[in-house]
């Protein structure tokens, strides 16, 4: 008799996990996405853009076939990617979504990649916009919204998080915490607190530090971000407290310039340099950490001795760090495409925080979603105040500016130019 009752009451157990189990996928399933078109409708998307794989975005395709198993989703590399991409869209074969890039915009050579750009803030395709920081949704000055980011991108530094607990030291959050804390580690016998690559203006460690302090200077100033992207000559005067905060990170021996000469490139060599596990600081933007993971099986010094690393903004100004926050690749839905409905269809299966957040995992890149805590590795920037989160494009600075500011850093802090030289330079210098 109670061998029965155990027996029954298993099964009813078993019943009920089982009941409880289907109503989770259930409602999951109403939570996520649901297509809103015919399951088995078959056709070929394409995707183009200048990637030379996108294993990321191909995960993303197989998951989408788990709703439309017979939707053929490729995605091809195109060469010299922004010069070629208005004569791919104008071509007889055209891609249904193509990357583009919100500097662009204005800019004649790349009108194509615009004018072939649908609505993507139109409500009848039914996009969770609202997933998306609301800083980095770019519309042009109609009101549209030609590209949807999918990745985002900012300055910072990877941090060697096992140094920092040995040595018992707290990764810094304000300049003179970074300061003291470079003190203590040469103080321990760590020649390279910091280190970066210097040796042309490619993203250089002076656009590292410079950029975000430069943007929380004029952020507010209207008439500031007006005559610097008219390149108007008076306008140098606002890059001089960057400048002079660029100097005194030099001056206060945060980095030191003759061995930073030596990282060949701010890529594959910044990375592979930070695995060798002596320094607890490397300056690098987002695309740097994308490429640490396929990197630690290449660095013989890391595989010896594997550390925890994460990544965090660089605490220039003395109250905090600025989080620069940057579109990194955008998607546009081709207008003209002849499968638009599927086009959008897979957009509204991918602009959704479980897809975007699982693809820039993937990725290793930051996504742009709204919670950045589900990745450790970004985990820092979402502890920067809502006050020091700086957008370049809502700001409005366009990417002519943003070249004088950078080619100025770089001749400021190699010594070419003294801060007052750079200043009345403003707006002759070429790239």
């Amino acid at each position: 008799m109670k061998k029965t009752i155990c027996v029954l009451l298993a099964a009813l157990m078993i019943l009920s996990l089982t009941a409880c189990g289907a109503e989770k996928q259930e409602a999951a399933t109403e939570e996520g996405f649901r297509p809103s078109l015919d399951t088995s409708a078959a056709c070929q998307i394409s995707v183009v853009g200048g990637y030379d794989n996108f294993e990321a975005l191909e995960a993303e395709f197989d998951r989408f076939n788990a709703y439309y198993p017979k939707v053929e989703l490729t995605f091809t590399k195109v060469d010299d990617y922004p010069n070629m991409i208005g004569t791919v869209l104008n071509g007889d074969t055209t891609p249904d979504i193509y990357v583009n890039y919100s500097w662009m915009y204005g800019r004649d050579q790349y009108k194509a990649s615009i004018d072939h750009a649908e609505n993507l803030a139109d409500p009848a395709l039914g996009l969770d916009l609202g997933c998306i920081r609301g800083n980095i949704l770019l519309k042009t000055e109609d009101g549209t919204l030609p590209m949807v980011p999918v990745f985002s991108n900012t300055y910072g530094m990877l941090v060697n998080n096992s140094l920092f607990e040995k040595e018992g030291l707290s990764v810094p959050t304000t300049y003179q915490e970074l300061v003291a804390v470079c003190g203590a580690f040469r103080e321990k016998g760590y020649e390279n607190p910091m280190m970066g690559f210097s040796k042309k203006e490619t993203t250089s460690l002076f656009t590292l530090v410079l950029y975000p302090y430069f943007c929380g200077t004029v952020a507010h100033d209207e008439e500031a971000v007006k005559k610097l992207n008219a390149l108007d000559a008076s306008a140098g005067e606002y890059m001089r407290p960057a400048l002079e905060k660029l100097v005194q990170f030099l001056n206060d021996g945060c980095v030191d310039l003759d061995a930073c000469a030596e990282i060949e490139n701010n890529y594959d060599a910044v990375i592979l340099r930070f695995f060798e596990g002596d320094v607890p600081m490397m300056l690098c933007s987002g695309d740097a950490v994308s490429g640490t993971k396929k990197r630690e099986s290449r660095s013989e010094a890391f595989i010896a001795n594997p550390f925890t690393y994460t990544f965090a903004p660089v605490p220039m100004a003395e109250e905090g760090a600025y989080f620069l926050d940057m579109p990194n690749l955008q998607f546009s839905v081709n207008k003209d495409s002849s499968n638009l409905d599927m086009a959008n269809e897979f957009m509204r299966f991918l602009i959704t925080p479980r897809e975007l957040n699982e693809m820039a995992q993937n990725k290793g890149l930051i996504s742009p979603t709204k919670d950045l805590s589900f990745n450790s590795m970004y985990a820092a920037l979402g502890t920067v105040p809502e006050s020091r989160i700086l957008s370049p494009e809502v700001i409005g600075l366009t990417d002519d500016a943003v070249i004088q500011l950078r080619l100025a850093g770089y001749l400021v802090g190699t010594g070419v130019m003294t801060i007052d030289e750079a200043v009345a330079g403003f707006g002759t210098f070429t790239q």
